[in-house]
Formats: structure tokens, sequence, C-alpha cells
């Protein structure tokens, strides 16, 4: 609402330069709507859906769901590969890009490597049944930034380069 001389009677809030992943895949659906890609609106939409379902959950970790949705679509993607269905495991892997858009890059190997053997390190691990607390140093200081599979296996060859 404007006051006097057409100056605001409350402040604005000052928007962040970037917009929340939320926010930025309802810009996108309203795009490719426009653009006429049903496709994209579509998968969009679910994207759309899933992140709302988790905020609504509480959660409200939109990366986390961004992982767990490129990862169905991978897994969706191989499945219909085996079935001998690739017309369906195409549609999943072009859905798995989009969504991957969406996500930040991940931590490349040196960075990885670097943040596991700091891990070890500040644990005192020693060997291979060290590998809970190490994995969850490393997982909390990547923030999301590393799959998993891939930095359990690096804290495994990281513990059994210690152990002897």
């Amino acid at each position: 609402m404007a006051g006097r001389g057409g100056a605001p009677s409350t402040p604005r809030p000052i928007l962040c330069a970037q917009l929340s992943i939320l926010e930025q895949v309802r810009q996108d659906v309203i795009r490719a709507m426009k653009a006429g890609d049903r496709d994209l609106a579509s998968a969009l939409r679910l994207l759309v859906s899933e992140l709302q379902r988790d905020a609504k959950e509480g959660s409200g970790d939109e990366l986390a769901v961004l992982r767990r949705e490129h990862k169905r679509r991978l897994e969706a993607a191989t499945q219909f590969q085996r079935a001998n269905r690739p017309e369906l495991a195409q549609q999943e892997q072009a859905e798995a890009l989009m969504i991957a858009r969406y996500l930040p890059p991940e931590l490349t190997d040196a960075q990885l490597k670097e943040l596991v053997y700091a891990a070890v390190s500040e644990t005192g691990a020693t060997g291979p049944s060290d590998l809970g607390p190490v994995m969850r140093l490393v997982m909390d200081r990547a923030g999301g930034l590393v799959d998993g599979k891939r930095a359990s296996a690096t804290v495994k060859a990281a513990l059994a380069g210690t152990s002897g």
C-alpha cells in the first residue's frame, strides 16, 4: 500500500538475488507452458508438487528433494532399459537431466578426498571399523554436495589405507 507521495507505508522485504528452487521451478513451468512444451511443463509440475509436499511436511530441504527425484528418475531409466523400453528410459533420463539443472555442482574428486582425509584425521579413525563417524562428518561438511555412495567409496578407500 502506498502512503503519501506514493512511498510505501510499510517497508518492503528485500528480495534475494536468487529465488528459492520452488519459485524458480514454478517460473519455469510458466515458461514451458507459454512455449507449448507440454512434456517439460508436466515434468516440472511433478517437481513442484514434490517440493511443496516436502515443504508442507516441514523438512524444507529443497536440495534433498531434488537429489531424491533425480535419483528416482535415473533408477527408473535403468529399470526401463532392462525391460527393453528405451522410449520410457529416454523420457526418464531427460527428466533427470532437467532436474539436474537445479542442483548445485557436486564436489570434485580432489575436494572430496581433501574433505575425507580431514575427517579421518579429525576423528582419529584408524581403519574400516571407524566408517560411521567419518561418514557422518564428511556428509555434514559436504552440505549435500556429494552423493552418499561416492562419499562412502572414498571414505572406505581412505580407511583401508590407514589400517595396517
